[in-house]
């Protein structure tokens, strides 16, 4: 009926579940009665003073308009009364009693807690996120934990933050979901959830700690095109739990990146790349490196950064490197001379000369000098291109600089000579290295020693490795098999045995190369019978023989007319799918009269 003042009287019936179900809920009014759900009988009993059993007259403009919107909406309505008994600390039991006949769907979820994203309701908000999920009997969406970790991160609830994003990056790591899905998810919510630039930071530390270095490089990246920076502090984290790993290619891959999206690094970052350098043991490259350009010691900082230019330049990134580099010099994070070393080096890296050489003027122009790296680099450059007297120019020039060569420049010099076949010169360079107290690479050393015995000089090659020995060079197999082939084709099959008992007593181990070696001098020294030991021992080892370890085998079983074994391993390379090629089977035909001869021995041609 109507009321006083002009307001509509109305009367609510609220009737218990149990005795209408399905009704729950009479609203009378001057119009035709109203159902509400369950839902609405539990909320409208606030409004009533909590008491469910008893009719009121409710005589306000709010209140009837406010009931009047719950019929209308549903999951409004919803989202504010959990909230508003959330913020009541209700009691869960009476919570779930009275949304018996409400539907937890993932949607009504996300509104409850977009409704709870200040950082007073955070704990209510966890409290609903645990107890909903309890009455779905089901997990929540990825969309669900997101605006969870959200709240919980403003409000600095950060272990249980980490528990939840933890809990739904394992989900969907190994779902087939898209790779990015909880990022998504949480930009998606970043607006509606007031979060702020940390919870980024918080996500890729958290793919740090799980071990998920990829995942966590690439959701940066991916973090980077959508707008969001990573702070330092996500950056040192991912790099040191990298570090950690012993993934130092990764490392520096990511501290690159770091520096051309300009962050840059601080004392605790220049830490964990030295680490990195000493995990890959190439600190001591580098600080001798600087010493040769710069003269002097170089603080840490530019001990790194000039090991990140080096390494890009030696993928042949140029212009890259270039890049980087005069980004770190503004911010005086190398120094000028070692700069312009670098970008001559990089020149260098790719042959590419002149560039090499406008680099290197304008780098005197501007005041600074030539140091034993430069030189070494454009004595490197002659030497590859077979200018030897060009390099020996520059090795006297830079002498008469006041600068001192070492090991590489010398190793450049013996490997150039030694190809151009100027044997006299790279013994002299040679043994110049061994009085400035240096050793050869394996490179150096093993094109000398091929070379040497090439043209049957194997004795003096040998001296030289004896000399070499009692330095504390470790040869390399290398070394041995030129050694063996320089005594083979002399017929001096002792010292080939000799050279295989000194492998194995010191080192190192013969593999395919070195057995390859003594079957091949074994055969040309006429010992067939000591060659196949050597075979024997090499299959011993699960090494697989060459095809070229048969043909000296069966041609040195044909000269001898031990037709029968040199059929047998024919045989035996077939079964072991090797292909004979035509100077083999030419071997056996020869020996062998006609086909029939051939089927009698079993031999298969193909």
């Amino acid at each position: 009926m109507a009321g006083v003042n002009g307001l509509v009287q109305i009367s609510v019936i609220i009737v218990p579940s149990k005795d209408v179900p399905c009704m729950g809920l009479l609203l009378r009014s001057s119009g035709p009665a109203l159902i509400l759900s369950a839902f609405h009988r539990f909320h409208v009993r606030w409004l009533l003073g909590k008491n469910p059993i008893r009719e009121h007259h409710l005589r306000t403009t709010y209140i009837q308009d406010h009931i009047l919107r719950m019929v209308h909406t549903n999951a409004s309505t919803a989202e504010i009364a959990i909230r508003d008994l959330l913020r009541r600390d209700g009691n869960w039991d009476s919570l779930s009693a009275d949304l018996d006949s409400v539907e937890l769907t993932d949607s009504l979820i996300d509104e409850v807690l977009l409704e709870l994203t200040d950082p007073i309701d955070a704990k209510r908000a966890l409290s609903f996120f645990h107890w909903s999920a309890r009455q779905k009997n089901s997990g929540h969406g990825v969309r669900s934990y997101c605006i969870m970790v959200q709240i919980l991160v403003q409000a600095r609830m950060l272990e249980h933050a980490r528990a939840l994003m933890e809990s739904v990056i394992r989900k969907n790591a190994d779902a087939g979901s898209s790779k990015f899905m909880v990022v998504d998810s949480l930009l998606s919510t970043y607006t509606s959830t007031q979060s702020g630039p940390f919870l980024f930071d918080f996500l890729i530390q958290t793919y740090a700690k799980l071990r998920m270095f990829d995942m966590a490089f690439d959701v940066c990246r991916y973090l980077e095109e959508h707008g969001f920076s990573s702070s330092l502090i996500s950056f040192n984290t991912l790099i040191h739990v990298v570090q950690k790993s012993d993934r130092n290619s990764f490392v520096w891959k990511i501290y690159e990146y770091m520096i051309e999206r300009r962050t840059y690094p601080n004392a605790i970052t220049v830490q964990t790349m030295i680490s990195s350098l000493c995990k890959e043991g190439t600190l001591k490259k580098f600080v001798d490196i600087l010493d040769r350009i710069h003269g002097k010691r170089c603080a840490p900082a530019v001990i790194v950064n000039t090991s990140l230019v080096y390494r890009i330049f030696e993928d042949e990134r140029i212009e890259e490197g270039i890049m980087l580099l005069k980004r770190i010099l503004q911010k005086n994070m190398i120094l000028d001379d070692i700069a312009y070393s670098l970008i001559v080096h990089g020149h260098c890296r790719t042959g590419n000369f002149e560039s090499a050489r406008e680099s290197y003027d304008d780098m005197l122009k501007r005041g600074y000098h030539a140091n034993s790296f430069l030189y070494t680099l454009f004595i490197g450059l002659h030497c590859k291109e077979g200018k030897i007297e060009e390099a020996k120019r520059l090795m006297e020039e830079m002498l008469l600089d006041g600068l001192k060569p070492y090991d590489e420049t010398y190793d450049f010099l013996i490997v150039g000579c030694s190809k151009t076949g100027r044997l006299d010169d790279g013994l002299i360079f040679f043994d110049k290295m061994l009085g400035g107290g240096f050793l050869p690479s394996y490179l150096a050393c093993n094109e000398m020693m091929n070379k040497l015995c090439e043209v049957g000089h194997v004795e003096k090659a040998n001296s030289i490795l004896t000399v070499l020995l009692d330095k504390g060079f470790l040869p390399n197999e290398a070394t041995y098999s030129h050694l063996i082939d320089g005594y083979g084709k002399e017929g001096n099959a002792q010292e080939v045995i000799k050279l295989y008992h000194e492998m194995e007593f010191k080192g190192p181990t013969p593999g395919v190369m070195a057995y390859t070696s003594l079957i091949r001098s074994m055969c040309h020294c006429g010992k067939v019978k000591e060659a196949e030991k050597f075979l024997t021992a090499m299959e011993d080892r699960s090494l697989t023989p060459s095809m070229h370890i048969y043909d000296w085998l069966i041609t040195s079983h044909c000269e001898n007319g031990n037709v029968g074994r040199a059929v047998s391993l024919y045989n035996e390379m077939i079964k072991g799918e090797l292909k004979p090629d035509a100077h083999i089977l030419a071997v056996l035909a020869e020996r062998i009269n006609d086909a029939v001869g051939i089927c009698k021995q079993g031999v298969r041609i193909r």
